[in-house]
């Protein structure tokens, strides 16, 4: 498919799309695919899941009880015998894959398992797919981390150079190979040519309520605002591209549907970030979240030595834009708001449900998408 600047289509996420859907998502135990799982549930779709228990304690799977409106599958996708015969009993129509070790940092220390988990998962889920007849879309999450950083100022675009300096990006890295050559091998021909669309969705750096993970600026910022402790930052100048769980959900969203709807055009890779004024440093989110947290969030600065981290990443998602219709739809400072809410409702002991489910009804009314019919 060609892509050509300015030739918006309008299609964006469609609500009546998801009612009655069978999806399978990977990984659902963590906490973008806690917040995935509840949008779906809450659109009517049959969720199930497959995942090992969740990474972190607390987790937003257990104080969101996520499990109540899906079905649940404890398993690895590093076992291809189990996974395949999971989604041969579900037989569900749409795939979101994002189970993987996705802590940079982390892979330092365990790098065959990032690499394991990340490229050889990959390699099982679509390997699965193959002999479900019943899969019409496929998507697949990597991470903005996979292109080679130059760090020279430029977004970069779904057909730069893949690459990576540390174990965690090179697997991201990896696992693009891996759904390219699987969609033209596998997808593009023979039995499922025509009748599967398979894509990846790139995005990195979301920010919400319910994030646990360590290494994380928003989580550790969080854990220690609650535990009323001072937080060390390693680098208060690097630059990311900071975004709400809710508007790669919403990207990841509209893309499945693309597919299911014309594989053989929207088979591609595809980036999901925020506007280039929410590309910020470290420092200006710190500034931010003390705002809107009040007293008893502080930090110092962590001198180090670390680890090897990039320090400026942007992404470009005319494409997105142009052939999706997709636009992000919260701004930093309004993802920081619900952010800093979330955890606030955390401390309170709130519903936790409830409060994760109002969030996902706020920004879908702010898309001004159709409401969906009472159940």
């Amino acid at each position: 498919m060609e892509f050509r600047e300015g030739s918006l289509e309008s299609l964006e996420m469609n609500p009546a799309f998801w009612r009655s859907k069978k999806v399978f998502i990977t990984g659902h135990t963590g906490f973008k695919t806690g917040w995935l799982s509840l949008w779906l549930q809450d659109l009517g779709a049959e969720v199930t899941g497959y995942s090992l228990a969740p990474p972190t304690q607390p987790n937003l799977f257990e104080l969101a009880r996520v499990s109540e409106g899906m079905k649940s599958v404890s398993g690895d996708v590093r076992d291809l015998e189990h996974l395949q015969r999971v989604l041969r009993e579900h037989q569900p129509e749409v795939v979101f894959h994002l189970a993987a070790q996705p802590v940079l940092r982390l892979s330092y220390v365990e790098p065959v398992r990032t690499f394991s988990t990340n490229v050889l998962g990959t390699v099982h889920i679509l390997e699965s797919v193959r002999d479900v007849s019943s899969v019409r879309s496929v998507v697949i999450i990597t991470s903005d981390k996979c292109y080679q950083n130059l760090e020279d100022q430029r977004a970069y675009r779904e057909t730069d150079r893949l690459g990576g300096a540390d174990p965690y990006s090179a697997s991201k890295a990896a696992a693009e190979l891996v759904v390219a050559t699987y969609r033209k091998s596998f997808f593009d021909t023979g039995k499922c040519a025509g009748k599967t669309g398979v894509a990846s969705a790139r995005a990195g750096n979301v920010i919400g309520g319910g994030d646990w993970a360590a290494d994380r600026l928003v989580p550790d910022v969080m854990r220690a605002a609650l535990e009323g402790r001072q937080l060390s930052i390693r680098n208060p100048n690097a630059t990311r591209p900071w975004q709400h769980v809710l508007n790669p959900l919403s990207g990841y969203l509209a893309l499945a549907e693309r597919l299911y709807e014309s594989p053989e055009r929207f088979s591609e890779s595809w980036n999901f970030g925020p506007d280039v004024s929410d590309c910020v440093p470290v420092a200006t989110v710190l500034q931010r979240l003390r705002e809107l947290w009040g007293p008893g969030l502080t930090w110092q600065f962590d001198a180090g030595p670390h680890p090897h981290e990039d320090t400026y990443l942007k992404l470009d998602c005319s494409k997105a834009k142009a052939l999706l219709g997709w636009e992000p739809v919260w701004d930093l400072n309004r993802g920081l708001e619900a952010t800093a809410q979330w955890y606030k409702a955390h401390q309170s002991r709130q519903d936790l449900r409830s409060v994760t489910l109002e969030q996902i009804r706020s920004f879908q009314s702010t898309q001004r998408l159709p409401e969906v019919p009472a159940r």
